[in-house]
C-alpha cells in the first residue's frame, strides 16, 4: 500500500512537469464554441402600476386663440354689376315729317371710308313747320333755331338738315354754325360739327331747287351747285382749328323734287375724285307743305 502511494506520487510529479492534469483532479470547465451566441440577462419586468391609478391624458397642441373682430365691422361691398348695353333704337326716330329711304345706314364702314351717296325722303304732308311745331323738334334741332346761323335764309334747311341726320343716323349735335372754331375766322367754315356713332363729323347744307318751282334743273346746274359745294367742304375741313376737327364731312342735299335728286346724282358721278374725296352725299327730298325750306 505504502508503494502505491509512492507510485502515484511520482506519477502526480511527472504529470505536473509534462503539464499532463492528474488523475484525480477536476477537469478543467469547457470554454463555450465560438459561434455561440452569448446568453442575455434577461430584462427587468417591469413593476405593475397600482390599480385605481389614472390613465395619463393625451396631450394635444393648444388650439390658436381667434382674433377679436372689430366693434363696428365694414361691410363688404357688393359688386358693382355691370351695366346691359342699351337696345339700340330703331330708326326712324319719331320727329316732324315722316322720314322713309336710306335711313340708319352709316355705320363705321360708311363713316370710314370712301365717298357714297344716299338718297331718303321727308314728308310733311298737309303741315308746312310752324313756331308751333318747336317741341317737335328734337334738342339739336331746337339748339339750332336758338342759335341761328351765319346770315342768310337756310337756317330751317340747316335745321331739317340736322333732324333728317338725327332721326336716322342718331346724330348728336355738337356745334351749331358760330360755335365752330377755325385758324382764320374769315375762311370757308361749315353749318353744323355733329357726332354719329363715336365720329366727328362736319356737315355743309345746300338746297337743289329751281327758280321757279317749275322751272327745270338741268344736271349742268346740278354740277356747277356740286363743284362749288365740295370745294367749299374741302376748304373748310383745311380751316377747321384742331379742338373742333372732324374725321369726315357730310354734303347734305336738301331736294325740292324728286327731278332734283336725281340731277344731283347724275352730276355727281362724273365729277374728279380728288373733288369728292371722302364726303359723304346725302340727298333729302322734302314732299308735302315745304315751301319754309326754300
Amino acid at each position: 500500500m505504502k508503494t502505491a502511494s509512492i507510485l502515484l506520487l511520482a506519477l502526480a510529479i511527472a504529470s505536473a512537469a509534462l503539464g499532463c492534469p492528474s488523475p484525480d483532479a477536476d477537469p478543467a470547465p469547457t470554454p463555450p464554441d465560438a459561434g455561440a451566441e452569448d446568453e442575455r440577462s434577461p430584462e427587468p419586468t417591469p413593476e405593475p402600476e397600482p390599480e385605481g391609478a389614472p390613465e395619463p391624458e393625451p396631450t394635444s397642441e393648444p388650439e390658436p386663440t381667434p382674433e377679436p373682430e372689430p366693434a363696428n365691422p365694414e361691410p363688404t361691398p357688393e359688386p358693382t354689376p355691370e351695366p346691359e348695353p342699351e337696345p339700340e333704337a330703331e330708326t326712324p326716330l319719331d320727329g316732324f315729317g315722316a322720314l322713309s329711304g336710306a335711313c340708319g345706314v352709316l355705320g363705321r364702314a360708311e363713316l370710314e371710308g370712301q365717298a357714297e351717296v344716299f338718297i331718303n325722303h321727308i314728308d310733311f304732308a298737309m303741315d308746312p313747320y310752324d313756331d308751333a311745331d318747336l317741341a317737335l323738334l328734337s334738342e339739336g334741332g331746337q339748339e339750332i333755331l336758338t342759335d341761328g346761323n351765319a346770315g342768310g335764309n337756310s337756317l330751317l334747311s340747316e335745321v331739317f338738315a340736322f333732324e333728317a341726320l338725327h332721326r336716322c343716323e342718331l346724330a348728336a349735335l355738337l356745334k351749331t354754325e358760330t360755335e365752330i372754331l377755325y385758324t382764320d375766322p374769315m375762311g370757308k367754315i361749315t353749318d353744323l360739327l355733329v357726332e354719329i356713332d363715336g365720329h366727328k363729323i362736319g356737315v355743309s347744307v345746300t338746297r337743289a331747287v329751281s327758280f321757279p318751282r317749275d322751272a327745270d334743273y338741268p344736271v349742268e346746274q346740278a354740277s356747277s351747285l356740286l363743284s362749288r359745294k365740295l370745294d367749299g367742304v374741302l376748304k373748310s375741313t383745311a380751316n377747321v382749328a384742331p379742338e373742333d376737327r372732324w374725321t369726315k364731312q357730310i354734303l347734305h342735299i336738301l331736294a325740292d323734287e324728286e327731278r332734283h335728286a336725281e340731277a344731283m346724282r347724275a352730276a355727281y358721278a362724273p365729277l374728279d375724285d380728288a373733288l369728292k374725296a371722302d364726303t359723304l352725299l346725302i340727298i333729302t327730298v322734302t314732299n308735302g307743305q315745304d315751301d319754309f325750306i326754300y
